[in-house]
């Protein structure tokens, strides 16, 4: 059916509808661009009748074909008034489809195929053109222009007077205001396609349209890059150029190309140029070629602009998917069409490789808020309606920062138009709070009559779930229904458009108007069609990263999807979600909650900063407090945003979230494009404390929205603005805005390209910020005025501490005043006023100017600067141009500057002849402790000290010490001065003129010089040892690498005897280090040439001057014979003492013996050491040679060939010589010749031969020659390989040695065998023997030995693996005449051996059994035999053992016992644990020992009833033992009627009520009592009651030990009664006892009365002074002991017991530890003959106690043991205690425990101990003293003990 018999089919309802579209034909005009865009509303139709040009268009649009007219229709019926009856006609006529239609209704365009071509062709062919012809030129150009003028028309007809957008409402017509476009310079990676380091944004210059393209030069970038956000109107400005071109702006370009990449990503064949340019968007009318042929002769004048770059596929093949992109990367890089303009627009992101690295990038950044305001103009019509708008967008903040993204401007101007009218003012905060409710109330504002139809809205959302799904943008009719199109044509939710795949091949494609409502309409359908689940929701609730990824071959599209279901969650949207559900309120609410929940657990993990931003937006979507707050809560401290976009509305969000945070957060920008109006958004952001934005982008614009946010934002401390390009204008609005943000702490304004004068302005206000800490300056260059004028601020500003410029970099670092908050706020001139008066008080100032190119005159500017200002603590001037001229200024302007540590010239340039004039310059600085000169490495530094005016007196000078140690190695105290003229090639000409400038400097401290790599040689020595003297006394001189010869080094040691300050001269000949050193004091434990020195004398510390040694160390020499002639020679004129120390590779026998027979001409030598030195092994015999030669010889050590040691004596010394030769691999072949050679040794005291190679034969060799060698002391001859034979040879050679008083061998790991003599003949003698594996054979020959062995009278057998019948066997066969012999055997069986089988044991002894003791935790069985055996009546001895119970078949051990044991007189079993008890029956057993153990019930049984038959039980000890309940009572049963004893011991036993009442029963009757420890029984208050009545018959005891008990004072009243009629009392201890001063005042009455008390133990109580000063009215005159450790007192109470203990003749022990004596005065004026040891542990004792304290020290002269803890005093404690060490002969012992001893003290310490003192060990644990520190002191004092754990064995304690 043809069109005119459709019409006449339906005439009437034809008609109808004509009339109704002939009232409205604007609409009609509009519906046509919608479904037919590609047609040409003909101007030439304007002359027709309506009614005809209406029909005219209806007939278009019914052959295009079912889809499109019923679409139309539907659209008809939902936008116009149409009569209800005709819509029904037409609905049912022309609506639907019955099947009919489609075969009466002709297909457009079934002619042809409706996709592209199968194959390539060639251009021509395509485009349907005949084979090219050959034209002349003029032809050609005629065919091009009208090409181009078809081009230009055909624009002019689709843009017409009216803007892109086909389908919007007429409303959005002539609306468009241009968005800010700001050119970007960035490097682009060809490689990857991404944009190398930060997108840099040109800012405070806008790019207009017209300037997009540079079309007055042919250089540049022919590329153009359109970057911006979705929805910043990429598209719309693409299509702005066109319409611009047809109406001739862009008149430079003759042909315009718009491509969009969605439409492009359908072809999927390869494309050429002309296909691209004819075939997908005009194609010439005739002769394609040779308009392509012009096209490419004019390419600069053709633009091509692409659109949607980032939706561009990658080609996956030659035909395939995104092959487009390719065609697109040619035409970029020339290859295609060279010299035409390509523009494509991009989202931001990682961009396709195609792109040239030079491609111009144009960053579009939104509307900023003149371009809102002008838009609102633009888009209402009328003054109210612009007013009212402009109003709700002043109030309504959000939706102001909404507005800055074009896209969002235009949808919020939609709504307030649809809004206004019905709605109050203000309206829009709560309508339209996020951008969700704004697509939503702009899809109801479409709708055209309020009604929005549901199902369809759902429909549509699917289509565009489905699209985004696929990565599909566009769709075809056949994709959508007809009733869907009309839908989202009436709604302005779907735009049309023509899609061309090929010539001919065009077809109309539709597309949601954006792709965001794409996005919406998606979300829409997920959240409230019943076909999505809750699991399929969630999936969708993602985080997209800002960067866009280019390497799928699918497009993602769903970057706002997230978005805005999470702005549908909020429960504002829950009333429009439940309509569009039908009601189901309930799927609503649950998937709502299901998106909370997934943004919860999102906030809680570590996020990158784009997915923080699409996190804060979308829970700012869901208008969640709680959501919020979580979020806020979760954001890390440290939060950077690194190289990707931001915009207004993305920092406007997080500052939204940012407010429901507590904690301050560091917001870090770096690389970030920013619009130039962000900072806006942070206004009131009070949670930022530190900000920090570093992009090219920020300019002028920026610093002034940052200038108004800045204030705002109260707990901001620092700012950081880099890499920006602010210029004057901007910095001046940021000067102005620092001053009202007096918090900040840190300013940063780096890399800014700054000019001088912006420095200074920006210098200017630091005096209005208090608080500020560092102002950075770094990379803004500046010129030497401006940074002297810098150093001026530096000098006057009161809170600088330091200014430091080197090349780039500037910084300021400022100390601001502790200063309360009420005068932050006082006027700014009271500040500055209050700042340079505490300034001037206190403030020390460092400037480094590094590497700023001064020169001479500058540093005379710089001078007079600091001349004015305050202390210096630094000046660095290294890398400038002074040159010798201003280091001569800076020198001798030094002493005026008042430099507190360094001041640094280096790299000034300065000569050798410059070094002359500093040294004259700063000889008279008294300050200068290091002066440090290279001209090879060009340094020049000097290090200051402070100066002898600062020190607050002499009670302040050891404190002074102790800082010494913490200084730097080269900062030195005011005493010293260290001039180091190093590698400055001195030679022996400069000598004098140099010592001349030295001159001045000497007077003023002791003087180290270095003159260490120069050229001085042998002739600069000689003349350097004559001009020494004249420098007076130095304290070092380094003379290394000078090139000197041997005679010249050996010649240096003539100075000894020329120079008085020589002590030390160590030389190093190959590696040439020459040290000439004074007297270090001590110095030695610091490390060698960098550490600092003390005091010369030290007078303050009265040390007595003693004779200390010189030392002269050789090493790395060849000595020669004739050398050490030479050497020695010189050496004899050397004062002494003298210490010897050489070191060579090896030392032949000549050499040594050259040089040991020169010893005897060297009287002052005190040492000689060799070490690290080859010996022969010769050595040994040459050495014990000497101890006859050389009597001054004391002691000898040769260790393994290689160190060799020879002490010597000096006259006063006692005789006595050492000698040791270990690990020298002597054998037997030597031992004879050595024995001979030490035998003329008169006076041998120790020998040690340990680790050589003698054997048993070797020691059986030298046990014989023994009795010849005069030794009298020790005989080491450990690890020499020897075996059992050797230890029984020893046992067999003791007869024949008189002298030997003890012997040990250890045979297994330890392998040690020494053997002890004396000096006169031994009759008792002890012998060792461990780990000897004895065999059977052994025992007899080792018994043999004991029998012969006399003398021998104690033997200990430590796991020997002897069992129990060989030991047995052992003592059956050792048999003597007379006389006693203890054997002691340490076996593991021991303790597993029950008592019956070792007595079963010591019963086959040959003598009597006087004592066995057996520790089963010591495995040890001893036994005491008496020799010859004793017999006695056997009947006694049956009596004895009637109740043992041993049973019928031990009656064999019955008889050995009574035969053995006649003389049994003490048995000892402790500790153990004894199951069987034990049956003691025998009456000799006074004393009772059982500790320690554990016994079951069934064994105290026995135990108890053996003790019921000892009645004449004197001693029992049964302490720390674990018995039961029953067993304690049975035992303390047992107690009755022992009245004979005299010694009870129960500590550590636990006792009830019923076993105390029977032990207090028992000890009523026990008159003879001596000793009763009841200590830890738990007695309390009521068991000392009942104690103490049964104490009163009790009148011999003499010690009572009830600690521990808590008897408290109830307990002590009791016993205060009773202590008078205890007349023998000598020791009482009632310690932790909780005794009050009432309760101790009651005990010291109490004890007066106790005339014999000698041992008095009060500790743990809480006593107080009243207990001490009833005490101190009259303390016992015998007492001995008095311990009152954290007894409360002080110092009131401790002195009054002092001046009540001066003078006490028996004092031996006094403690009182853990009391306050702070302020209290602890002095001995009398002396105290007897106190051995004093406890002062933990007392807080301050400085002035300690010093007469420690005099006190002196009159004590038996005191052993000082305890020492925690007092308050440093350096003049140590000081005042070294000074009396020498003078205490008897000490042994000082602990110093947790004390604030510095190193300084301890090196005093080691002073007092190296001038002569017993000690045994000062303990130093936990003080503040290094460990580097404690270690050298450590290796020279090894008394001095800095841990609990070392690497050596701690000295022995000896109290």
């Amino acid at each position: 059916m043809d069109p005119v018999d459709f019409q006449l089919g339906n005439k009437n309802l034809w008609s109808c509808l004509v009339r109704l579209l002939s009232k409205d034909p604007e609409w009609l005009n509009a519906k046509m661009k919608f479904f037919l865009p590609n047609t040409d509303l003909d101007s030439r139709n304007e002359t027709l009748d309506p009614e005809q040009r209406v029909i005219l268009q209806l007939n278009k649009l019914h052959v295009q074909g079912s889809a499109t007219w019923q679409s139309f229709i539907h659209c008809v019926c939902m936008q116009l008034e149409v009569p209800l009856e005709l819509e029904v006609l037409l609905l049912s006529t022309f609506g639907c489809d019955d099947g009919k239609g489609r075969s009466q209704i002709p297909r457009p365009g079934s002619s042809t195929p409706s996709f592209a071509f199968s194959g390539l062709k060639r251009p021509h062919q395509s485009c349907g053109s005949s084979p090219r012809r050959k034209q002349c030129r003029k032809q050609q150009l005629e065919l091009a222009k009208k090409y181009l003028q078809l081009l230009r028309t055909s624009a002019q007809q689709r843009y017409g007077s009216r803007i892109p957008g086909s389908g919007q409402p007429h409303a959005f017509h002539q609306v468009y205001v241009p968005p800010i476009l700001r050119r970007a310079t960035a490097s682009l990676d060809t490689q990857e396609g991404a944009i190398m380091g930060d997108l840099k944004v040109e800012d405070g210059t806008d790019v207009s349209i017209s300037d997009l393209f540079n079309t007055r030069v042919n250089k540049g970038p022919r590329v153009t890059v359109l970057l911006g956000k979705s929805g910043m109107g990429k598209t719309t400005l693409a299509h702005r150029l066109c319409q611009k071109w047809a109406e001739g702006h862009l008149d430079y370009f003759q042909a315009l190309f718009l491509f969009e990449f969605r439409q492009l990503n359908l072809i999927t064949r390869f494309l050429t140029p002309s296909q691209l340019l004819f075939d997908l968007y005009l194609s010439p009318e005739l002769d394609p070629d040779a308009v392509f042929q012009y096209l490419e002769k004019n390419a600069d004048q053709v633009l091509l602009i692409f659109d949607g770059l980032d939706e561009a596929l990658q080609p996956t093949g030659p035909d395939g998917p995104g092959s487009v992109l390719t065609l697109f990367s040619r035409l970029c890089h020339g290859t295609l069409l060279p010299g035409c303009r390509v523009m494509a627009t991009s989202r931001p992101g990682k961009l396709p490789a195609c792109l040239p690295a030079e491609a111009a990038m144009v960053y579009m950044l939104g509307f900023d808020g003149p371009r809102v305001e002008e838009y609102v103009n633009h888009f209402f019509s009328t003054q109210p309606s612009r007013e009212g708008a402009l109003a709700e967008l002043q109030t309504n903040g959000r939706l102001r920062s909404l507005c800055a993204v074009p896209a969002l401007c235009q949808v919020a101007c939609l709504c307030l138009h649809h809004l206004l009218p019905d709605h109050a003012p203000g309206r829009s905060v709560a309508l339209l709070p996020t951008m969700t409710q704004l697509y939503m109330q702009m899809v109801l504002a479409l709708s055209p009559r309020g009604h929005l139809p549901t199902t369809s809205l759902l429909d549509l959302g699917e289509l565009a779930l489905r699209g985004l799904e696929t990565g599909k943008v566009i769709f075809y009719a056949k994709d959508i229904a007809p009733p869907l199109i009309a839908f989202g044509a009436t709604h302005s939710l779907l735009t049309s458009f023509c899609v061309r795949t090929g010539p001919g091949h065009q077809q109309t494609g539709y597309a949601f108007t954006h792709v965001s409502l794409q996005e919406f309409l998606a979300a829409l359908h997920l959240m409230a069609s019943p076909k999505v689940d809750k699991d399929t929701l969630t999936q969708h609730v993602t985080l997209h990263s800002r960067w866009v990824q280019r390497t799928k071959a699918r497009l993602n599209l769903s970057d706002h999807l997230p978005t805005f279901l999470a702005g549908l969650a909020s429960c504002t949207c829950r009333p429009f979600l439940s309509h569009l559900a039908q009601g189901n309120e309930d799927c609503i609410n649950t998937k709502q909650a299901a998106v909370v929940q997934v943004l919860k657990k999102l906030a809680t993990r570590k996020l990158t900063g784009p997915k923080v931003l699409e996190l804060c937006h979308c829970v700012n979507e869901t208008q969640e407090p709680e959501l919020a707050s979580l979020t806020a809560q979760s954001l890390p401290y440290q939060l950077p945003f690194h190289n990707f976009p931001l915009t207004c509305t993305d920092l406007a969000t997080l500052t939204n979230i940012l407010e429901h945070r507590e904690a301050p957060i560091h917001l870090d920008f770096d690389g970030c494009p920013l619009e130039p109006h962000c900072p806006e958004a942070l206004v009131g952001c009070g949670q930022i404390e530190n900000l920090s934005f570093k992009s090219r982008k920020c300019g002028d614009a920026f610093a002034e929205a940052l200038s108004r946010s800045l204030p705002t934002m109260g707990r901001l401390q620092m700012l950081g603005l880099a890499g920006s390009k602010i210029t004057a204008r901007g910095i001046s609005h940021l000067v102005k805005a620092l001053p009202l943000c007096p918090q900040l702490e840190e300013v940063s304004f780096r890399d800014n390209q700054l000019s001088d004068q912006v420095v200074l302005n920006i210098v200017e206000v630091l005096p209005h910020l208090p608080r500020l800490r560092k102002l950075d300056l770094s990379g803004n260059s500046i010129c030497v005025s401006t940074l002297l004028c810098l150093a001026r601020v530096a000098v006057t500003c009161p809170t600088i501490r330091m200014l430091q410029a080197r090349k780039a970099d500037l910084i300021f670092l400022l100390s601001p005043p502790t200063e309360t908050t009420a005068e932050l706020q006082r006027a700014p001139d009271l500040q500055k006023s209050d700042g340079q008066r505490k300034g001037a008080q206190s403030r020390s100032l460092t400037l480094r100017l590094q590497k700023c190119q001064l020169q001479v005159h500058d540093a005379e500017t710089l001078i007079a600067l600091l001349q004015e200002g305050p202390h210096l603590e630094e000046v660095d001037l290294s890398g400038n141009q002074l040159e010798d001229e201003g280091c001569r200024l800076m020198a001798e302007a030094a002493s005026q500057l008042h430099i507190a540590r360094k001041l640094d010239l280096s790299d000034n340039g300065l000569s050798l002849a410059g070094v002359h004039c500093v040294l004259r310059a700063v000889s008279a600085c008294w300050t200068l402790a290091e002066l440090r000169i290279s001209l090879q490495h060009k340094t020049v530094v000097f290090m200051f000290a402070q100066e002898p005016q600062e020190q607050e007196g002499p009670q302040e000078r050891a404190a002074f010490l102790d800082s010494l140690t913490l200084q730097m190695h080269s900062e030195l105290p005011l005493s010293s001065r260290r001039m180091r003229l190093t590698h400055c090639g001195l030679q022996a000409k400069h000598l004098g003129q140099l010592c001349k400038a030295l001159g001045g400097s000497c007077h003023l401290g002791h003087l180290h010089l270095d003159f260490s790599g120069n050229a001085l040689g042998d002739e600069g020595a000689t003349r350097l040892a004559q001009l020494l003297p004249g420098l007076g006394a130095l304290q070092s001189l380094n003379l290394s690498e000078n090139g000197l010869s041997l005679d010249a080094v050996l010649g240096l040691a003539r100075c000894f005897s020329t120079l008085q300050w020589l002590f030390h001269l160590d030389i190093s000949f190959e590696s040439q280090h020459i040290l000439l050193r004074g007297d270090k004091t001590g110095r030695d434990i610091w490390a060698t040439g960098s550490s600092p020195d003390f005091p010369a004398g030290a007078e303050f510390l009265g040390f007595r001057r003693r004779c200390i040694p010189r030392s002269l160390r050789l090493s790395e020499c060849p000595l020669e014979p004739p050398s050490l002639s030479h050497l020695c020679a010189t050496l004899k004129e050397c004062p002494g003492p003298l210490e010897l120390q050489l070191s060579c590779e090896f030392l032949s026998d000549q050499s040594l013996k050259t040089l040991l027979d020169c010893l005897p001409r060297l009287p002052q030598l005190s040492l000689l050491q060799l070490s690290q030195t080859g010996l022969s092994p010769k050595s040994p015999f040459l050495l014990a040679n000497t101890l006859s030669l050389c009597p001054r010889v004391k002691k000898v050590d040769l260790r393994s060939l290689h160190h060799a040691t020879l002490h010597f004596r000096s006259n006063e010394e006692q005789e006595g010589v050492c000698c040791g030769f270990t690990g020298c691999s002597l054998s037997q072949e030597h031992v004879e010749s050595l024995c001979r050679l030490l035998s003329k040794c008169k006076d041998l005291s120790q020998v040690d031969l340990s680790a050589n190679l003698l054997g048993d034969s070797g020691l059986r060799c030298l046990l014989e020659c023994l009795p010849q060698v005069p030794i009298s002391g020790l005989l080491d001859l450990s690890h020499n390989s020897i075996s059992q034979e050797s230890a029984l040879y020893l046992v067999e050679t003791l007869p024949s040695c008189p002298r030997v008083r003890e012997a040990s061998v250890n045979l297994g790991s330890e392998q040690s065998f020494r053997i002890h003599f004396s000096k006169e003949d031994q009759a008792r003698k002890t012998l060792r023997l461990s780990e000897c594996s004895f065999r059977p054979e052994h025992v007899s020959r080792l018994a043999t030995g004991l029998s012969q062995s006399l003398q021998l009278t104690e033997l200990t057998l430590t796991q020997c693996c002897l069992d129990q019948e060989q030991l047995a066997i052992l003592l059956s066969l050792v048999g003597r005449p007379a006389g006693l012999f203890i054997l002691r055997v340490q076996e593991q069986w021991t303790d597993r051996a029950g008592i019956l089988s070792l007595l079963e044991v010591c019963a086959q002894a040959s003598g009597s059994v006087t004592e066995i003791s057996i520790s089963k935790t010591q495995q040890q069985l001893c036994v005491q035999l008496e020799f010859p055996r004793r017999e006695e009546n056997p009947e006694a001895v049956a009596l004895r053992l009637a109740h043992c119970d041993l049973g019928t078949h031990h009656s064999l051990l019955v008889g050995q016992l009574m035969e053995t044991c006649a003389r049994l007189q003490q048995l000892r079993s402790a500790p153990g644990n004894s199951t069987q008890g034990s049956r003691l029956t025998c009456c000799p057993l006074t004393p009772t020992r059982l500790t320690s153990s554990c016994v079951n019930t069934r064994g105290l049984a026995h135990l108890a009833s053996g003790l019921g038959h000892c009645h004449h039980l004197e001693e029992l000890d049964l302490s720390n033992n674990q018995f039961d309940e029953e067993g304690t009572k049975a035992l303390m049963r047992a107690l009755e009627g022992k009245w004979m004893l005299k010694r009870l011991d129960l500590g550590h036993l636990l006792l009830n009520s019923s076993a105390f009442t029977l032990l207090t029963h028992g000890l009523s009757h026990m008159t003879r009592l001596q000793s009763l420890r009841l200590n830890r029984n738990s007695i309390g208050d009521v068991g000392c009651c009942h104690l103490s009545e049964a104490l009163r018959a009790a009148t011999s005891l003499e010690e009572l030990d009830l600690s521990h008990n808590q008897i408290g004072d109830a307990g002590v009243q009791h016993l205060a009664t009773i202590l008078p009629g205890l007349p023998e009392l000598r020791k009482i201890d009632l310690s932790m006892n909780s005794i009050s001063p009432a309760g101790g005042m009651q005990l010291a009455e109490s004890l007066v009365l106790c005339r014999h008390l000698q041992e008095l133990m009060l500790g743990c109580n809480a006593l107080g002074d009243p207990t001490a000063l009833g005490l101190a009215r009259e303390l016992p005159q015998h007492l001995r002991v008095l311990h009152l450790p954290f007894s409360h007192l002080g110092p009131g109470g401790a002195l009054s017991l002092t001046q009540a203990l001066d003078g006490s003749p028996h004092l031996e022990e006094i403690s009182l530890a853990e009391n306050n004596l702070a302020g209290g005065v602890l002095r001995f004026c009398k002396e105290l003959p007897l106190l051995r040891q004093i406890d002062l542990v933990s007392c807080k004792i301050d400085n002035q106690t300690i010093k007469l304290l420690t005099s006190s020290f002196t009159r004590c002269p038996a005191l052993e043991v000082i305890l020492v803890l925690s007092w308050l005093g440093k350096g003049k404690a140590a000081a005042e205690l070294a000074q009396v060490l020498p003078q205490m002969c008897r000490l042994k012992r000082v602990d110093l425990e947790k004390n604030q001893i510095t190193a300084t003290g301890a090196w005093l310490l080691a002073e007092g101990l190296a001038q002569g003192s017993s000690i045994q060990v000062i303990r130093l644990w936990n003080n503040p003293i290094p460990c580097d520190m404690a270690q050298r002191l450590k290796s020279q004092e090894p008394r001095l003990d800095f841990a609990f754990f070392d690497n050596q064995p701690q000295a022995p304690w000896g109290t």
